[in-house]
């Protein structure tokens, strides 16, 4: 009998290097959309918390990435202050959008697709720190990247674990699949800017 392993994410286009050439350019532009994406990600933890009270499985592990996402926040945000920079308003980001667009409806469906359109977006963010990180020149800017780089790589697979929690290893695999397809068309459809996505 074979053990069938957790479905992996795997990207299935990297980063092309012209994005960090770009990203990096107006590093302010960066930052600025960097810290939006942090606390983006920390509502939608606790916006699983909200939606899914009765899947108490979820609420200890998206209580704590949201805790985890907002320090990050709190972390980006003391170097936009360093910088004398505001925080703008918020924008929509183009390439969650055309994702988002293609989350199903129903409640079953719509779970595990918000479960797993996160896990890849997480994935792709996590990618691109440590190209940042990798990027930066010696210092205390890249030696936070490469922290928060670290920091951020785990929390891709929380949302697989937890999907396997409600679904099947197979219907998750088949649908992560479909993410990760989705994911590679959204991530090139969108012009490389001074942004995390």
């Amino acid at each position: 009998m074979t053990i069938e392993s957790e479905p992996q994410i795997i990207l299935k286009v990297p980063t092309s290097s012209d994005w960090v050439v770009v990203a990096l350019k107006d590093f302010d532009a960066f930052l600025l959309d960097h810290a939006s994406c942090e606390r983006k990600a920390s509502s939608v933890g606790m916006s699983f918390v909200v939606r899914y009270p009765d899947r108490p499985e979820i609420i200890e592990p998206m209580i704590t990435f949201a805790r985890e996402e907002l320090e990050h926040f709190h972390q980006v945000y003391r170097l936009i202050a360093k910088r004398n920079l505001l925080l703008p308003p918020d924008s929509e980001d183009p390439y969650v959008s055309k994702m988002m667009k293609l989350v199903r409806f129903g409640r079953e469906e719509r779970f595990i697709d918000r479960l797993l359109v996160s896990a890849v977006i997480e994935a792709r963010g996590c990618e691109r720190l440590h190209l940042i990180a990798d990027a930066l020149s010696e210092g205390d800017l890249k030696d936070f990247y490469r922290r928060l780089a670290r920091a951020e790589s785990s929390h891709k697979d929380i949302f697989v674990k937890l999907a396997i929690l409600y679904f099947s290893k197979e219907v998750v695999k088949k649908r992560l699949e479909d993410w990760l397809v989705i994911e590679a068309e959204a991530m090139t459809s969108v012009p490389f800017r001074s942004a995390l996505h």
